[in-house]
């Protein structure tokens, strides 16, 4: 009998939850739907336990969803090298690691797992190999992406008939309020956006998570602090503050919103998944470099909209992104983008379904590393 393939999976917690986030749906991914052995390696167990509860910060080697998950400090043990080795954003491995690497009959299938980006460029990139300057190592740069011709994005096999049938247990809905999930980074638009909810004509309920951006939302409420179960109305808004998810739960609190303002990587995918209308609040780079990457996902994402609606998500998304917008401006850009529902709405059902169509990021990673063993 073959030896199950071994992986191994390093994550350095960098952009606090997106980076563990989006190694663990891998990893987990991996270990389900594939004939491999998975370890994931994570600095920060803390904060993975914020979005797996099964994780126990205090114990060094366990196994969690079928995956083995070690704590990757000056202490860990590293025991022979995997045949597939992933940086998660690199992630480097520590030295003795890649010695061992290279100590190898055969070297590992040796990948650096690059961030999300819409921009054209990562095709060029995608699959480029990178010999390692003094050892017999080549490294190959994996780029998730939203064409064929890049790595894919990450889609659990079942995750499309697991909406359905949550979807189908809801009850129908009552009234015509809007519910919105608010998940962000946080700054001055928050007080800006919940202000225009307040004093709007529609019934409007935001459902916020614990986060950063949870400290905003208090101040608008004029209130030092808020915690799960926290409920608040100011005119045409409740407030309703909601326990952290983890990422099951945040799949279906997305499913379930009319509309869901999302942040950085993981949320800004499961929220295309969750095929509704989203606010995207990308994570800000030195030197103003995330407005490429924004600007190249609105021209892809709304090439197919009419050219009001695309002017609207356009208008809104920067605003949502600047440091400090102009309340009248958010307020003019959110009843845009809103009178565009409909039309938003059912592009975010036809959006997810093409790209459903292509082969998902884990299943196209399996078949790189098949092809070089």
């Amino acid at each position: 009998m073959t030896a199950q393939q071994r992986w191994d999976v390093f994550c350095r917690v960098v952009d606090h939850f997106g980076d563990v986030g989006v190694s663990w749906r891998l990893a987990r991914q991996l270990a389900a739907e594939h004939p491999v052995k998975v370890r994931l390696w994570v600095d920060d167990l803390h904060t993975f336990h914020r979005i797996e509860a099964a994780v126990d910060p205090s114990v060094p080697v366990q196994a969690v969803g079928g995956v083995e998950v070690q704590r990757w400090d000056d202490l860990a043990e590293f025991s022979a090298p995997a045949e597939v080795v992933i940086e998660a954003f690199g992630s480097r491995v520590p030295a003795a690691y890649l010695d061992a690497m290279a100590a190898q009959p055969r070297a590992p299938v040796w990948i650096n797992l690059e961030y999300l980006s819409a921009e054209s460029w990562v095709e060029g990139c995608h699959g480029v190999a990178s010999p390692h300057p003094t050892l017999p190592l080549v490294k190959h740069f994996f780029f998730p992406g939203f064409t064929a011709a890049t790595g894919g994005l990450l889609r659990e096999r079942h995750l499309e008939s697991r909406r359905v049938a949550e979807l189908a247990q809801r009850p129908a809905r009552v009234g015509e309020v809007c519910t919105v999930s608010l998940f962000g980074y946080g700054g001055p638009a928050v007080g800006g956006l919940l202000g225009t909810w307040a004093h709007g004509n529609q019934p409007m309920l935001a459902l916020v998570p614990e986060s950063r951006l949870l400290a905003d939302v208090a101040s608008f409420l004029g209130r030092d602090a808020l915690g799960p179960g926290d409920r608040e109305q100011r005119g045409a808004l409740t407030v309703l503050v909601l326990p952290f998810q983890d990422q099951d739960g945040y799949d279906r609190l997305l499913w379930r919103c009319d509309c869901n303002f999302v942040r950085g990587e993981d949320s800004f995918m499961r929220a295309q998944w969750a095929r509704r209308p989203l606010v995207w609040n990308i994570y800000a780079q030195e030197g103003g470099a995330h407005w490429a990457k924004l600007h190249a996902f609105q021209t892809r994402y709304s090439e197919t909209l009419d050219e009001e609606t695309a002017a609207a998500l356009r208008e809104f998304w920067r605003l949502w992104n600047l440091s400090s917008p102009s309340p009248t401006a958010l307020a003019t850009g959110w009843h845009r983008f809103w009178a565009c529902r409909e039309a938003l709405a059912l592009h975010a059902e036809r959006w997810a379904a093409a790209l459903q169509a292509q082969t998902d990021l884990t299943t196209n990673l399996v078949t790189f590393a098949r092809e070089r063993l």
